[in-house]
């Protein structure tokens, strides 16, 4: 589906729209309307999304582990340099966030930040610039920002809670964790009160791990996406009118430079929410 002659709202929903696919009766299809994609039901599954993710998972998993294999105490390389103050600026967080004892908390906080900041990075890449490689190979729709897909930041929310369930339980007993649930913060005879808060408390923990990260991202993909129709429609206006097209230019430049800060600040607060949760699924109350 080529993006040209799109009318305003078709050009925005395009590239908004996740290559969506299923396994059917006639084999793999993949989707070319939000029309198809829903009727596809709950087995679809965001193509683009998995793809872009697992490259980025593996682009990570490389580089870090290629600076381990050949690290150096006496001349260390600029990559080295780098992923060091990562690695620091990680283990200082986790230490000023978690008071607990787990060799598990500190791996994991490297991972989702620079998982989700690779990810994030993707929405500084010319929406328009993935249409010209994807639709020679007969592609219609493809988000290059895994995060812009709340499937994926759900999916990773999800994967966090469960963790929290899991230390929860293991540091305080199955008795300690219902007991959590149900006797505080009012004590035994304000039980449903009790339940109702903290069952809330519980569940909002990875709605708004998913939510956050969705909405910032979605937000700043639809603002450039809006920024290029700007400029698309200048350059109509008047094709000799240079000031035009400069102002969008410049207006693109300064919203990627700006965007750079949501990029990591939002990899940064699921990050800390992670740790903080975990955290507090460590703390034993009395």
């Amino acid at each position: 589906m080529s993006t040209e002659g799109l009318t305003t709202s078709a050009y925005i929903k395009h590239h908004l729209q996740n290559l969506t696919c299923s396994f059917q009766e006639g084999g793999f299809h993949c989707a070319h309307t939000a029309e198809e994609a829903k009727a596809m039901g709950f087995w679809a599954f965001n193509m683009d999304t998995l793809v872009v993710s697992l490259v980025l998972g593996l682009v990570f998993l490389f580089l870090f582990s290629k600076v381990a294999k050949h690290i150096s105490a006496d001349v260390p390389s600029g990559m080295q340099n780098f992923v060091e103050w990562v690695v620091e600026f990680i283990d200082s967080s986790v230490r000023g966030s978690f008071n607990g004892r787990s060799a598990l908390v500190a791996p994991l906080a490297l991972s989702i930040f620079a998982w989700i900041f690779l990810m994030n990075l993707m929405d500084l890449v010319p929406i328009d610039y993935i249409s010209l490689i994807t639709q020679p190979m007969g592609i219609g729709h493809f988000k290059l920002v895994p995060t812009t897909d709340p499937n994926a930041t759900i999916g990773m929310a999800i994967g966090v809670f469960l963790l929290v369930l899991f230390y929860s339980i293991k540091v305080k007993g199955l008795g300690g964790f219902i007991g959590e649930l149900t006797l505080q913060p009012f004590g035994k005879f304000g039980l449903p009160v009790n339940l109702f808060l903290e069952g809330v408390n519980l569940i909002a923990k990875p709605v708004s791990l998913a939510l956050r990260l969705f909405g910032n991202m979605y937000a700043g993909e639809m603002i450039f996406i809006l920024i290029a129709l700007m400029g698309a429609s200048w350059v109509s206006f008047s094709l000799t009118n240079t000031l035009l097209f400069s102002s969008q230019i410049l207006l693109s430049l300064g919203w990627a430079i700006f965007h750079i800060l949501i990029v990591t600040l939002q990899a940064f607060i699921f990050m800390t929410l992670t740790i903080v949760y975990l955290d507090m699924a460590h703390q034993e109350h009395h």
